[in-house]
């Protein structure tokens, strides 16, 4: 079978899967299910210094639900641990000492004073975690208070309290960064500047869920009046996908250690964020929406897949995707698609049709000698991949590749299998040559 065990950062876990930084980690009765159910590791919800801070007694959490009453987004405005930081490191400290082959990674926040983290550094050792996690991330309530992501957000003081952090403690030193800015590879950057080991992205993305259109005020609400929350769950993984790939095919980070996170759910998700350079997969959304034993089902499947594979641990695969993301000049501008229509299997919903007609590029025909038959025209057809992405039967509509010798019935161009790109395009006034 598979070998699913990690080593990140020296941090031994039985698989990659880790609790995030988040409500199902804020007590020690919490985190023994978790390891009774599972999972490889945790990440200790957020400490910060006492006293601790006040959440609502209201809504704290809304949802976004497919139309088969999926959860497909997560809202919540919880802030950091509400206990006292006394309390969480007692509880932590039990909690490793029965489970030692188990990660514990403690998340951190306290305000950008040298002191302050020295303090709580030091507490945090001694209660034998594994780790600690620099909370950058947190949209709401803390960055209010100049912490979480107001400090994410600009990159001299991330780099400034790693820095501190790996002056005052010998533990591993994760970064935790917020998805609420242009480009994550500067922070990312500054993170390593500071002696960061590994950094975990993405935090929650800056969100407002709705609006409650009988009384007119957001929703969720705390006594008629709500506030942004941050924004998780499946719907978010495209996106940290994108800032993973950023960081790990970065020159100036290439290599650095990446903990996923962001919409995790299945098996094929964590595989993806592994393939993408990721050494562990933290979880959140789908251990509040499914229950901790979610956990077994994200390893088997995980297991099942590397031995169809043939892969033997997570190395074999880590990483293995990033050298396909390029930017868009670099794309193959001489390659061409074809849309393909499997009529044994096609349902004759007529939708690749409509979306074609309406919004594309008019390449599907509705009817052939008189019968509603759905069909794809190559002289119009440019290969977009809509028709595939709404069709409702998997695997009816596919993409044909145009092989060398075969002449495009677009633009009547033989392919010959060359490749070019934008950078020496005609079309391009600044291609590369371009007197």
């Amino acid at each position: 079978m598979a070998d699913l065990s990690t080593n990140f950062l020296g941090i031994k876990s039985p698989n990659p899967f880790w609790l995030a930084s988040a409500p199902p980690t804020d007590k020690e009765i919490n985190v023994r299910r978790a390891f009774e159910a599972g999972w490889g590791g945790v990440v200790w919800k957020t400490l910060g210094e006492d006293p601790p801070v006040v959440n609502v007694n209201g809504p704290r959490y809304a949802t976004l639900w497919s139309q088969d009453r999926r959860v497909i987004g997560f809202n919540n405005i919880e802030l950091i641990s509400d206990r006292p930081l006394q309390t969480n490191l007692d509880e932590i400290a039990r909690v490793k000492r029965d489970f030692p082959d188990r990660a514990m990674v403690v998340s951190l926040m306290v305000p950008v004073n040298e002191l302050a983290w020295r303090n709580i550094l030091s507490r945090v050792a001694d209660t034998g975690a594994d780790g600690v996690e620099l909370n950058f991330g947190c949209p709401h309530g803390m960055s209010e208070r100049g912490m979480g992501s107001a400090v994410g957000q600009v990159p001299e003081y991330i780099q400034q309290i790693t820095e501190w952090c790996k002056t005052h403690t010998k533990l591993p030193v994760i970064v935790k960064l917020t998805p609420n800015i242009t480009d994550v590879r500067i922070p990312a950057r500054a993170a390593k500047a500071g002696g960061a080991d590994a950094v975990s992205l993405i935090n929650t993305i800056n969100s407002v869920m709705g609006v409650d259109l009988d009384r007119m005020i957001m929703s969720p609400s705390t006594d008629g009046l709500g506030s942004h929350g941050g924004y998780c769950g499946p719907a978010v993984k495209p996106i940290a996908l994108n800032m993973v790939a950023e960081i790990a095919r970065d020159a100036a980070t290439a290599g650095l250690p990446l903990s996923g996170i962001g919409g995790v759910t299945t098996w094929r998700d964590a595989a993806e964020f592994i393939a993408m350079g990721c050494g562990t997969v933290q979880v959140c959304t789908a251990a509040m929406v499914y229950g901790f034993k979610i956990v077994q089902d994200l390893c088997s499947g995980l297991s099942n897949f590397m031995d169809e594979k043939g892969y033997t641990s997570l190395d074999d695969f880590r990483g293995r995707a990033v050298p396909t993301v390029k930017n868009w000049n670099q794309l193959n501008l001489n390659h061409v698609d074809k849309a393909v229509i499997n009529q044994d299997s096609c349902i004759q919903c007529g939708r690749c049709h409509v979306v074609c007609e309406d919004t594309s590029h008019q390449a599907i025909w509705a009817t052939k000698d008189g019968q509603r038959h759905f069909h794809v025209n190559e002289a119009e057809c440019v290969g977009c991949n809509l028709c595939v992405s709404i069709c409702p039967v998997p695997g009816t509509i596919t993409m044909r590749a145009l092989q060398p010798g075969e002449t495009d019935a677009r633009t009547g161009r033989v392919i010959d299998g060359s490749y070019a790109n934008w950078t020496t395009h005609p079309n391009n006034p600044m291609r590369s040559g371009c007197a």
